[in-house]
Parts: C-alpha cells; sequence; structure tokens
C-alpha cells in the first residue's frame, strides 16, 4: 500500500496508544485488538473459509445485519466472521449468537493484514460503507478473494474525487463490485473510472422495517398517557440536544414524552429527571409496576419516562406521534429512520450533511432540520399544535422508508445466488 497511507496508520495507532492513557474506551479497544492478533489467530485458522463481514460500528453492522440473518437463513451450513474496529460496536454484539465468531480488526498495517486475512483466509468478504482499509482489502485482492462494499456513500469533497487522491481511488479498484445508496455515488465513483457499481440503496431501511415488524410490546407502554401513547419521544438525546428541546417540555406541562439517553450513568440520568417538571419515571421502573398487569395508582399523572437501559428504543418509536432524534448538534445525528418508519415526522440538529435520508425527508416534508433552539422551539410548536400537519408529515417519512426497502434482496442475489 501506498507510503503515505502506511505513515498515516501507524501514526493513527500511536496516537491511539497514547490516548488510550484516559480513555477506557480506547485501551478497550487496543486490547481486543491484541487479542485478535494473539490467542484468536489459531482459533480463527480453524474456521472453514468463512463470509467475512466487517463493520466499524454499530449502526454499521444494523446496515450489515440483514444480510447476516438472510444468510443465516438460507445458508446455515455457512460460517461467519464478524469484525468491528470501535468498541462501541464490539461490546454491544461481541455475543450476538447468529455468527460464528467476532472479533475486533487491528489496524491496517500491512504487516497486521497479512496475519489476519491469511488466518481467517475467507471465501468472500463484505465490508459495510465506509471502511476502505487498504492493506487488508490489498491483502484479499492478492489472494483472489472477492471483497464487496455495501450501503456505500460517496460525496463530492471526499479524497477519492480530489486530484492528490489517487492512493484511495486505487483501493476503490479493488473491490469486486461496490453497492452504493443513490445514484450520485454511482456518478461520482464513474468520473474517477469505478465503473463495477450497482445502484442498491440502503440496508438500513431493511433493518428498520424488520422491526417494525417483529419486535415485542414493552411491559405497560400501551397504557402510557391512558394509552394514547406519547407526544414526543427522544432518540439518542445528548446534553446539547437537551439544552434546545427540554425548555419547550418545561413550558408545555401538557405534553407527555419518552427520552432516551444515548449514553448514560446514574449521576446523567438524576439530572435529566430532576431538569424536567411534572412527574417523571424511569422505563425500569415503569415495567416493574405493570409486570403484573393491572394498572397501578403509582402511573397516575406520569408525564414522561426516561429510558434508562439499552436495546428499546427502536421498539418505542411506535408509542410515540413525533421525533427528537439526538447528536445533530454534535459529531452527526442518529439513526433517523428507526423512528421514521412508523409513519411519525423526525427533528434534528444541523449536522446531517453525511446522511442522504435526512437531505430526503427534509425535502418531502417528513423531516426538518433545527439550527438553533429557538427553530427546536417552532418546529415541536408546529407539530403538537397542529393535527393535519403532524399526521400529512408523519405519513410521509412513513411511505419514504417503504419506497426505500429492498437493498439486502438485491445484494444477497448478486452474491450468493
Amino acid at each position: 500500500m501506498n507510503w503515505l497511507y502506511n505513515t498515516g496508520i501507524h501514526l493513527y495507532s500511536a496516537a491511539a496508544n497514547a490516548a488510550a492513557v484516559k480513555s477506557k474506551k480506547i485501551a478497550t479497544m487496543l486490547k481486543g485488538q491484541k487479542t485478535t492478533l494473539g490467542t484468536l489467530l489459531h482459533e480463527l485458522r480453524e474456521l472453514d473459509r468463512p463470509i467475512w463481514i466487517h463493520a466499524a460500528s454499530l449502526g454499521e453492522f444494523e446496515q450489515g445485519r440483514t444480510l447476516i440473518e438472510r444468510l443465516r437463513k438460507e445458508h446455515p451450513e455457512r460460517q461467519i466472521l464478524l469484525s468491528f474496529f470501535s468498541p462501541s460496536g464490539y461490546e454491544v454484539r461481541k455475543n450476538y449468537d447468529l455468527v460464528d465468531k467476532v472479533i475486533y480488526l487491528p489496524f491496517d498495517t500491512p504487516d497486521n493484514a497479512r496475519a489476519l486475512v491469511e488466518a481467517i483466509n475467507p471465501s468472500i468478504a463484505i465490508f459495510v460503507k465506509y471502511e476502505f482499509w487498504g492493506n487488508y482489502i490489498e491483502q484479499l485482492h492478492e489472494r483472489n478473494i472477492p471483497v464487496y462494499l455495501i450501503s456505500a456513500i460517496f460525496r463530492k469533497g471526499q479524497i477519492f474525487f480530489r486530484p492528490w487522491g489517487g492512493f484511495m481511488r486505487h483501493i476503490l479498484t479493488l473491490y469486486r463490485h461496490i453497492y452504493v445508496q443513490d445514484e450520485n455515488s454511482a456518478k461520482l465513483l464513474a468520473s474517477v473510472g469505478v465503473t463495477n457499481v450497482t445502484v442498491a440503496g440502503d440496508t438500513r431501511f431493511d433493518r428498520v422495517t424488520d422491526i417494525m415488524k417483529t419486535t415485542a410490546a414493552i411491559n405497560g407502554i400501551d397504557r402510557f398517557n391512558n394509552g394514547k401513547g406519547a407526544d414526543l419521544i427522544v432518540g439518542s438525546s445528548w446534553e446539547a440536544d437537551e439544552e434546545k428541546y427540554i425548555p419547550w417540555l418545561n413550558a408545555n406541562p401538557g405534553v407527555t414524552f419518552i427520552i432516551a439517553p444515548h449514553e448514560f450513568n446514574d449521576k446523567r440520568l438524576d439530572t435529566l429527571r430532576k431538569s424536567i417538571t411534572g412527574k417523571v419515571m424511569y422505563l425500569s421502573e415503569w415495567e416493574k409496576i405493570y409486570a403484573d398487569g393491572k394498572t397501578p395508582a403509582e402511573a397516575d399523572d406520569v408525564r414522561g419516562i426516561i429510558v434508562d437501559c439499552f436495546g428499546k428504543l427502536s421498539t418505542l418509536y411506535r408509542y410515540a406521534r413525533m421525533a427528537y432524534i439526538g447528536g445533530g448538534f454534535g459529531a452527526g445525528i442518529h439513526n433517523i429512520n428507526e423512528a421514521a418508519v412508523y409513519g411519525i415526522p423526525v427533528i434534528f440538529g444541523p449536522t446531517h450533511k453525511k446522511f442522504k435520508e435526512a437531505a430526503d425527508l427534509i425535502a418531502l416534508g417528513g423531516g426538518f432540520s433545527c439550527h438553533n433552539k429557538s427553530e427546536v422551539t417552532s418546529t415541536l410548536n408546529n407539530l403538537y399544535t397542529n393535527p393535519t400537519l403532524l399526521a400529512s408529515s408523519g405519513k410521509t417519512a412513513g411511505d419514504y422508508i417503504k419506497r426505500n426497502i429492498g437493498a439486502t434482496d438485491i445484494i444477497y442475489h448478486d452474491l450468493f445466488e
């Protein structure tokens, strides 16, 4: 691989090792990588030419998950290896039972790539969305192992389309085929000579649709607000989001809500609970008092529920009339499709340029981007006080999801049938 690329990888690794002194998350990642290159190499050699699927983190895993589930159903005899780069993916899915092995992907140095690819010896490798690890892909290519990129999306400003991006363009030529989310990505790739491309769409639409169809009800939530559900649900909430929407909640005590913080501990949950006026319960408390199937007096006059556990947000969206999706006043919005699939409008902050579905929903009228507290307040007021707007924008969001399902079928049929 290009010497400049390899130098960048080594500097990245060195920076991570330095940061691990203060960051438990990074330290966990580095420990996992060492395990992969140490004790796990022997176990990986015992796999029988597995299908290797790599996802950077949890969001990319959700994009690849529909393909994994389809493979396990149609080809139970095939072995599947799942790898993650980020702890936020590995630590949540390290015991995922639909694959044969879950590992950390070590830094993409030439030696690491050679050792790992030789040990795995996959029959096929599938990378999800943004994964352009040059040495790994080069090792696979040299061994004539087909490697694919799925649910990819490209933007004009990326290094591939810059005059100095030749070494990164080279990586694109090593994929056997690239499955992109939209026509714009296909045109950008064609502009640099990459034409082994199919516009398949985004597998996340298939995933959220599967969740909507298969998730079980959450104990007692169907009785929240006398069975009417929440006026507002906030998914993956950060403090920067709470500064914008909590004043609106406090100014409108009749609004019912469910809030799911993105990350939390006891102190964070307690601070959030105390910041909101009215009677508020944690989800664990709510489920506990409804465990016997009765309607307890403790549930009277509860206007809000704060989610104090993981894994339930995608189901909770079904119990609300509009959604605010967090992250848009920070690094980037979280999954808006999880909410839109239930036919409710989605509101989010300004950091959404990397997400095609955000731009699409804004243009269609099913999504609303806000740049500050004032715009959040105005948007919430407009939707809350206008049932016609609420219903029409929600339908628009739901219809958008329905029109975009099917990417998994296209990729599966191409690669495995």
